[in-house]
C-alpha cells in the first residue's frame, strides 16, 4: 500500500521559520506557531518541507489503506497561510463565520496575513477542529 507523500520529517521548525520571506510573514508565522502552541498544547514538527503539525492521528480506512498524519497545522504558502484542520470544515459553518476573511478548501482554510482574521476564532476553530478528530481517530503528541 501506498504511504502519504506527506511525512513527518527531523527538520526543525525554528530553521524553517527563520527561512520565511517575506519579513512580514515571517513574524506572522511566528505568531501563529506560538497561537497553535497555546491552543493545542502540542510541539511543532515538520511535515514535509513546508508544513507544521501539532499533534498526530492514525487513521485506518475502511479500504484497508492506513497511515500518521498531522492532527492540525499550518504552512506559510507564497500567496497565503494554510491551515489544516484534518476531519475538514462542514461542520464548522458557525465559527467561519466570524473569522473575517478567508477561503476554505476540503481541509484547508486561506487566508492572506493575520490582520484579516480574528485569531480567537481561528483559536476556537483549531479547538474545534481537534475535538471533531480526536472522535474519529485519537490525537496524540506529536
Amino acid at each position: 500500500m501506498a504511504q502519504n507523500k506527506t511525512q513527518s520529517t527531523d527538520q526543525t521548525v525554528s530553521a524553517f521559520l527563520s527561512g520565511v520571506v517575506p519579513e512580514r510573514k515571517q513574524a506572522e508565522s511566528i505568531e501563529l506557531d506560538a497561537l497553535f502552541q497555546r491552543v493545542t498544547g502540542y510541539s511543532p514538527v515538520m511535515w514535509g518541507p513546508s508544513i507544521i503539525g501539532y499533534g498526530r492521528y492514525h487513521y485506518r480506512y475502511a479500504s484497508g489503506r492506513e497511515g500518521d498524519f498531522l492532527a492540525t497545522g499550518f504552512s506559510p504558502r507564497k500567496a497565503n497561510f494554510s491551515v489544516y484542520i484534518m476531519p475538514g470544515y462542514a461542520n464548522f459553518d458557525g465559527i467561519l463565520g466570524r473569522l473575517g476573511k478567508h477561503k476554505t478548501g476540503k481541509s484547508c482554510l486561506y487566508f492572506n496575513k493575520l490582520a484579516d482574521i480574528d485569531q480567537e476564532v481561528l483559536a476556537e476553530l483549531i479547538r474545534a477542529g481537534l475535538k471533531d478528530l480526536d472522535q474519529r481517530w485519537p490525537v496524540t503528541p506529536s
